[in-house]
């Protein structure tokens, strides 16, 4: 059964990606790449730099969590530069291949490990980032949903009816943060482990909660932030919109298992912007994966390969410097001469 889901998950994002390319293709239909140049030529260097500094903020943020869960881990020694280099490869690789494909667990497990980390605390560090951003995207989902419910009504008919129907919408809103503060008062109060099914949460001292209700809504904020600064200043539907948009998008193209959210993204964002011009959404959505996905994804390539051959270069250097086994020389035993016999019995006193 467990290697049915390994191949049926990859099979689902692949369908996901070819549905979505279908779709986005009828929504850009018409466009030509002369438009796309002029758009993302219209765009000011100035928006250009924001939706830049957006992007370090929100791989700062990501750098952040597995701090949090070094923190939480008890763990310390490992410099701030080998934390933030781990996870943004961890996370530059995950967003572009997809975790079905190429877990981001390997990569830290790869890594840790070399500080000294056990398997066993690698896969607590994994699963507290996880929790982490599962966290900030409830939060602000909730936070969202709860004071401006109609904003996803841009989206109907593209997501189930529970989410664009603004009273429901605003209960699911109300249910996210009261899942939020329960887990807040879990941590205040230190009780026990809840547990659904086989997923046992532990809830973290206050002072780790307090940094994972920070860090997790900063790096979804610095995302959403590339799209907005890209998108075109004259009918910019504003910020909170591209946040919730965003939000939406980048949730259902996790849930779609397409490697990089391929067309899922692309699909529901340009379809929630119908007062922008498509070519001008397209364009912001091209610089997002430029700085967010591809630039990153290329610069994770070269650290992988830059770590794995250093280890590569330590142990061939250990294998060198450790001296070959000589076994230990035994003394052989006395040879006797010619015709004669070994003294086996002692000699007897004379008289």
């Amino acid at each position: 059964m467990k290697k049915l889901r390994e191949f049926i998950w990859p099979i689902i994002g692949l369908a996901a990606v070819v549905v979505s390319v279908y779709l986005l293709w009828h929504q850009l239909e018409g466009l030509s790449f002369a438009d796309l140049e002029a758009s993302l030529a219209a765009i000011p260097a100035h928006r250009y730099a924001l939706a830049a500094l957006s992007t370090l903020v929100a791989y700062a943020a990501l750098a952040w969590y597995d701090r949090i869960a070094l923190i939480h881990l008890g763990v310390k020694g490992i410099s701030w530069l080998f934390v933030s280099v781990c996870s943004f490869t961890t996370y530059a690789l995950s967003h572009n291949i997809g975790a079905s494909v190429f877990s981001g667990a390997m990569v830290r497990y790869r890594a840790y490990t070399s500080k000294g980390l056990s398997a066993a605390q690698v896969a607590v560090l994994v699963a507290l980032c996880s929790f982490t951003f599962g966290l900030g995207t409830m939060l602000l989902g909730g936070i969202v949903l709860t004071l401006q419910p109609d904003l996803l009504s841009r989206l109907e008919g593209k997501l189930p009816a529970l989410l664009t129907n603004p009273a429901t919408a605003r209960i699911l809103g109300g249910a996210l943060l009261a899942f939020v503060a329960l887990y807040v008062i879990g941590s205040i109060l230190h009780l026990k482990p809840m547990t659904i099914r086989s997923f046992k949460l532990e809830y973290p001292r206050p002072q780790v909660m307090l940094r994972q209700l920070v860090a997790a809504p900063l790096e979804l904020l610095g995302a959403a932030g590339i799209i907005y600064f890209a998108l075109p200043e004259v009918g910019n539907p504003g910020f909170v919109v591209v946040l919730a948009v965003f939000l939406a998008s980048f949730s259902a193209a996790l849930v779609s298992h397409a490697p990089g959210g391929l067309g899922v993204f692309e699909v529901i964002f340009i379809t929630a912007m119908p007062d922008l011009p498509k070519v001008d959404v397209l364009a912001a959505l091209l610089i997002f994966r430029l700085f967010y996905l591809l630039i990153p994804f290329a610069v994770a390539i070269v650290v992988v390969l830059l770590f794995e051959r250093g280890r590569l270069a330590a142990a061939i250097r250990g294998r060198a410097e450790v001296p070959p086994t000589v076994p230990p020389v035994v003394p052989a035993p006395p040879v006797d001469g010619p015709g004669l016999k070994p003294d086996l019995e002692p000699v007897s006193k004379a008289g």
